[in-house]
């Protein structure tokens, strides 16, 4: 692979568990200028800002990577266009200028993505109020020629998406998103922060802060999951990025004042596309005033979120039936001809958002906002805070820790470069070379006996240039079938590079096959689970452990409980 005089990369190990004893050797026998505790996408973004201006780098991760809500959104990089409602045009302006920014920097990841919004009778929108919306979110966004708002008429709209229920349209706005799969920007974010020196690791948690006489935090105690040996790890300056656990670290350090975090829950319904198959995404009222994506993917649409106070387990967030009712209405309301029910809902996922309290506020009206808390120990916290806008929150907690830096080594660090740097290695650079490399993969594929063009566009969006390495390991194995032999490449390219450590982190963030193809999740499991077992040498108990998981995992996306689960009684 090529890189450009730009990337000045570490090249010593590469971003695989089968080099973890390695680098947890390397972390306890280094001081680095910042640890970074939460391994989502905003700790991945601190970590490539920091790493990228010079800082030495330590990103630990108590689960897999982007495990908690980064990859549990909606799975789009827009602009907040409900925000305008909320007159946060700040976070509207950020949002819409960052969207475009991430496309440019992954385009085969971050996909530009047509939302067309009807108007209905008696809905939250009418016409002008909706042109004059669309207008100044496009405004705000700096959006330009093709992508810019238009306003449709009864006709055009239901020309647009066919299954509109024609009574109840009054015409339409169409605009520009942008969609993509947040688990794996996680991870290509983490991949590229690993490049430029950062030291990274899952399953890794961090158990206690260790302070020194002035009480200030010197290291941390963590405890390694995979053998439950125990490491501390020195730096100078540390940051919370943890998510729905920020206030738990916080009460680790005494250091919860007056704000703390809200958690909502927001759930979304996979469904086979026959079942919904709509022409393209629409974003639509629903009765309570709320509004609903409804986005085809794959062999898939998809639909949610629900957005609902949570007080219940961080640990296992669950749909309830009362949750995919809600989306269910929603839907059959909305679609004419289209009678879903829960047997017809292929899989689901649900996820928290961390938000800052707010008094008297609904779910959501609270703002998404991030916030910065920085304690007396030295913890500096983020909380808050939408996927669109990473790199900005990353930024801001780098500018934090830069003032806790010595000021005689301040001069060393560069500013930050994060808007300059391809997300993926080897980069693609425009919409029109990943059309032109899908094609070329359309080709390759047909050669190997897969003519469904399904897996071009799947391992384009999802792998991007790296599909290379992919393709060239599918020779090397045997297996029963193309698609096992497609299935068990990546796996091999996974452990070997994007640091895979367990069957759901496979199944879950470095494929979402367990959401938008879950019939080869079920399929593929045991062959899977050997090939781990061979690469990593798995003891009989770690099967059974691992198994279970996965059976927990499949249980949850496909069943609705009656209740959510319990925080567990300390």
């Amino acid at each position: 692979m090529k890189l450009n005089k730009e990337e000045t990369l570490n090249k010593s190990l590469r971003f695989s568990v089968l080099d973890r004893k390695q680098q947890l050797e390397t972390i306890q026998s280094s001081t680095f200028d910042l640890i970074i505790i939460g391994g989502g996408v905003t700790g991945a973004g601190i970590a490539l800002d920091a790493a990228s201006r010079g800082l030495s780098v330590c990103l630990v991760e108590k689960n897999d990577f982007a495990s908690g809500t980064s990859n549990k959104s909606t799975k789009l990089i827009h602009g907040g266009l409900r925000y305008l409602k909320q007159f946060e045009v700040g976070l509207v302006r950020e949002s819409g200028s960052e969207r475009a920014i991430v496309h440019n920097l992954a385009p085969h990841l971050v996909i530009p993505e047509k939302m067309l919004l009807p108007l209905i009778k008696g809905g939250t929108y009418g016409k002008w109020m909706t042109s004059i919306g669309l207008w100044v979110y496009d405004f705000l966004a700096n959006v330009s020629g093709k992508d810019r708002r238009r306003m449709l008429n009864k006709k055009q709209t239901s020309e647009k998406e066919p299954l509109l229920d024609k009574n109840s349209i009054l015409g339409g706005g169409y605009y520009a998103e942008y969609r993509t799969d947040d688990g794996r920007l996680t991870i290509e974010i983490l991949k590229k922060a690993a490049e430029y020196g950062a030291s990274i690791i899952n399953y890794c948690k961090m158990d206690s802060f260790v302070y020194g006489k002035n009480s200030k935090i010197e290291s941390i105690s963590c405890i390694d999951l995979n053998t439950g040996g125990k490491l501390k790890i020195k730096a100078k300056t540390f940051v919370s990025a943890a998510g729905p656990w920020v206030d738990l670290l916080r009460k680790k350090d005494n250091s919860i004042t007056d704000k703390y975090l809200h958690l909502t829950k927001g759930i979304h319904i996979v469904f086979p596309f026959e079942k919904l198959p709509i022409s393209q995404s629409i974003y639509f009222d629903v009765s309570d005033g709320r509004m609903i994506f409804a986005i085809p993917r794959g062999k898939t649409t998809y639909v949610g979120t629900t957005d609902t106070n949570y007080y219940g387990s961080l640990d296992r967030v669950v749909a309830t039936k009362e949750d995919a009712t809600y989306l269910l209405k929603a839907v059959n309301h909305t679609f004419e001809g289209i009678n879903l029910t829960l047997n017809d809902i292929e899989s689901n996922w649900t996820g928290l958002r961390p938000l800052i309290h707010e008094a008297d506020k609904e779910p959501s009206e609270l703002s998404r906002k991030d916030e910065l808390f920085i304690s007396d120990s030295g913890l500096i916290s983020i909380a808050g805070g939408k996927l669109t806008g990473y790199r900005k929150m990353a930024d801001r907690v780098i500018k934090a820790v830069l003032k806790e830096i010595a000021p005689s080594r301040k001069g060393l660090f560069k500013k930050s470069r994060t808007i300059k740097i391809p997300l993926v290695t080897p980069a693609i650079h425009s919409e029109k070379e990943v059309d032109l490399y899908q094609q070329e993969l359309v080709k390759r594929l047909a050669l190997l006996g897969i003519d469904d063009f399904y897996f071009s566009k799947y391992l384009c969006t999802t792998y991007g240039r790296n599909t290379d390495l992919i393709l060239e390991k599918f020779s090397e194995i045997e297996a029963n079938s193309l698609e096992e032999q497609l299935i068990r490449s990546e796996l091999w390219y996974c452990m070997h590079f994007e640091m895979v450590n367990s069957l759901s982190d496979f199944f879950v963030r470095r494929t979402a096959r367990l959401y938008f193809d879950i019939g080869s999740a079920r399929q593929f499991v045991e062959v899977i689970l050997q090939d781990f077992s061979s690469y990593l040498g798995w003891s009989k108990t770690r099967i059974e452990e691992e198994q279970k998981i996965m059976d927990d995992l499949i249980q949850d996306a496909t069943h609705y409980y009656d209740q959510e689960f319990q925080k567990a009684e300390k």
